[in-house]
């Protein structure tokens, strides 16, 4: 296993027993902490409270996604190539956490800060299909999704630094574009909640119903495939195992679910990443004299690109993500960057871009568009999904050219 490879994310093993831990990295566990605490300060002085917490909420979502290596690309991949349905299943867990939770919340109004919760619910057109479907290539290309990007780039994958400069640049390319996707042929935003007239009870009601059926799907694609397991993850027992060892991959789908609900309770919106990678880029070319500004993509919202980045609460959420991700990993001794062979440093700047652009033309990425979009009824998350995994299928025939591999049917697969 190259040493800028996340453990069981990147290799295949025979043996089914985990590797034992590494030595605590106490220095950098102590980095970690340190700026984190001194960005919070930072940003409820230059901002407010409710983004400092946002920033806390985002250091949470970090250390579950490290700590379980919970994955949307890896778990696509795994599906599609051998059949293996565990990573799909905790995904099923997940969006009926954040479905139930999301009802109660959109259906009662109920927020901790005032701001009124709505969902993510968008309009299904071509964007949408055109943009999931780039999105299931690159993510597969790149190596991570919207949210893998973060925690790897903060567990220390080098190659996944160049995936988020593509995904920057990918995602300022696809605001640029934006205005020309709009206008293609669409479907008015459609909630299985409110646009059927079931109301949230009988949206969930229907969703549930949903899960479950894809539930039962998965375990005849088992059943039939007989797919390899994961490879279990380096571990400890007793107390320990919270800052330590790898936690389940079902308990961090609750938690992920929990954690959205309260997302949607304090900002008023759910969980959103790719957002930030659009205002990042475009406050960078504004430096240069380019009139962002002037685009569709901001118009009638440029405020973002006037006001400190400390001030945009996906990007607070997005470096709080990273710092967690970067405290988990040191906890468990891996925070090792390594060199980044070409192949793979071209796939994941390619892959990147592909993702940035997907996600501006699809209303979002795994998270926003995927989890997001599910949990607050859209139907444009479901058709996400679909696309992601057809383009997921297409983008396995592209990895071996990059030196990039694929899950083994005969061994346990990361």
């Amino acid at each position: 296993m190259s040493s800028n490879t996340m453990p069981r994310t990147s290799t295949w093993s025979k043996s089914t027993e985990a590797s034992p831990l590494n030595p605590v990295q106490k220095p950098f566990v102590w980095v970690g902490v340190v700026v984190s605490v001194l960005l919070f300060a930072l940003i409820i002085n230059v901002t407010t409270i409710t983004q400092g917490v946002l920033f806390l909420v985002g250091i949470a979502f970090g250390l579950t996604l490290l700590h379980a290596r919970f994955g949307f690309t890896s778990a696509f991949r795994r599906l599609m190539s051998v059949g293996n349905v565990q990573g799909l299943q905790a995904h099923l867990l997940m969006l009926g956490v954040a479905t139930t939770l999301f009802a109660i919340i959109l259906a009662t109004g109920f927020s901790f800060t005032g701001n009124a919760p709505q969902g993510y619910v968008f309009p299904v057109g071509l964007s949408v299909v055109a943009g999931s479907f780039l999105f299931g290539i690159g993510m597969q290309l790149g190596s991570g999704c919207a949210s893998g990007t973060l925690y790897t780039v903060g567990g220390g994958k080098s190659s996944m630094i160049l995936t988020l400069f593509g995904f920057i640049a990918g995602s300022v390319l696809g605001a640029y574009h934006i205005g020309f996707w709009r206008d293609l042929p669409s479907l008015p935003a459609i909630s299985l909640a409110e646009s059927t007239g079931f109301g949230y009870f009988g949206g969930w009601i229907v969703q549930i119903a949903v899960f479950l059926g894809i539930y039962g799907i998965t375990v005849k694609v088992a059943k039939k495939k007989n797919p390899p397991k994961m490879a279990p993850l380096a571990t400890t027992s007793g107390l320990k195992r919270l800052w330590r060892g790898a936690w389940p991959l079902l308990l961090a789908a609750v938690i992920l679910g929990l954690l959205n609900a309260l997302t949607l309770t304090i900002r008023g919106n759910p969980w959103g990443i790719t957002s930030a990678f659009a205002l990042w880029g475009s406050k960078f070319l504004q430096i240069f004299g380019v009139d962002v500004a002037g685009w569709t993509y901001w118009q009638g919202n440029t405020e973002p690109l006037n006001q400190t980045v400390l001030a945009d609460s996906t990007s607070v959420m997005n470096f709080g993500i990273i710092l967690g991700a970067f405290i988990a990993a040191s906890f468990q001794g891996n925070f090792k960057p390594g060199k980044i062979k070409p192949g793979i440093a071209f796939a994941s700047t390619i892959g990147g871009i592909l993702m940035g652009y997907g996600a501006r033309l699809a209303f979002g990425c795994n998270i926003g568009a995927y989890f997001g979009g599910i949990a607050s009824f859209s139907l444009h998350g479901y058709v996400w999904m679909i696309m992601a995994l057809l383009g997921t299928f297409l983008a396995l025939f592209f990895r071996p050219l990059f030196g990039l591999k694929n899950p083994n049917p005969k061994d346990s697969i990361c």
